[in-house]
């Protein structure tokens, strides 16, 4: 009996949570272009470089992690296959990236969002947005349980439920964040709001906006090699504290 007490008193202190699988969400592809500037600059042409930027970056500093990528070619995914992919590979860690667009064209900066309920109009309207892309998948309501993204009743529903990976989701965001000011971006921050994609995901989860294809200058910046390259590994050295923070209690 002292002998069981034992082993089961070593395991449980001997125990150390890890990040095994995280997966890398390119957002947008295929028949949705996601914002475009000037026709020629889409965001899922934008985001897909940077997802897989971060993912090559992650695979030489975290050796041991699993890294999965939802897409690696133009393609069109609808969010439940995106949600399926996190599921079936038992992510750890979901991160969606995005770029963001406004009708005020002097927005400019990132933003990380985790799931929540919108505080602004501004991030409701982000939300719609990035809601929207269901839309373009047959029958979406069946998928979805009858969530509309045109509907404003619909976004009720985030408020009936909570996020159990709120918390975590909410230190990584706040990591993320935290390294793109430290490599000189305007950060505008963290931020909630009801995005049916991080709704839908049993892990922390983020939605990064990497900055605003309607910003002449910074549409330059995401457009560019060296922009995508210091927003990936901006994220990359975010997730590094965040796997730190997170194993150091588990």
């Amino acid at each position: 009996m002292a002998f069981l007490l034992f082993f089961i008193s070593f395991s449980v202190v001997g125990y150390q949570y890890q990040i095994k699988t995280i997966v890398i969400d390119a957002g947008h592809g295929g028949k949705d272009p996601g914002a475009v500037f000037n026709k020629n600059t889409k965001e899922k042409d934008i985001t897909l470089k940077i997802a897989l930027q971060l993912g090559q970056l992650m695979k030489r500093r975290l050796p041991q992690v699993n890294i999965v990528y939802t897409r690696k070619k133009d393609c069109f995914l609808p969010l439940f296959t995106r949600v399926d992919i996190a599921k079936r590979h038992k992510a750890d860690l979901f991160i969606s990236i995005h770029c963001n667009s406004s009708h005020n064209q002097e927005a400019y900066g990132t933003e990380t969002y985790v799931m929540g309920l919108h505080k602004t109009k501004d991030n409701l309207s982000v939300a719609k947005k990035e809601n929207a892309v269901v839309l373009m998948e047959k029958d979406y309501a069946k998928h979805y349980q009858g969530f509309d993204p045109k509907v404003p009743e619909s976004y009720i529903l985030f408020s009936l439920c909570q996020n159990s990976y709120g918390k975590n989701s909410l230190i990584l965001a706040k990591n993320i964040e935290k390294q793109f000011h430290a490599s000189k971006r305007f950060s505008r921050g963290v931020k909630q709001a009801g995005f049916l994609l991080l709704w839908s995901i049993p892990s922390p989860s983020v939605l990064i906006e990497v900055g605003f294809l309607s910003h002449k200058k910074e549409a330059k910046y995401l457009k560019s090699a060296s922009g995508q390259r210091a927003l990936a590994n901006s994220i990359l050295q975010g997730v590094l504290e965040y796997k730190k923070s997170i194993e150091q209690e588990g």
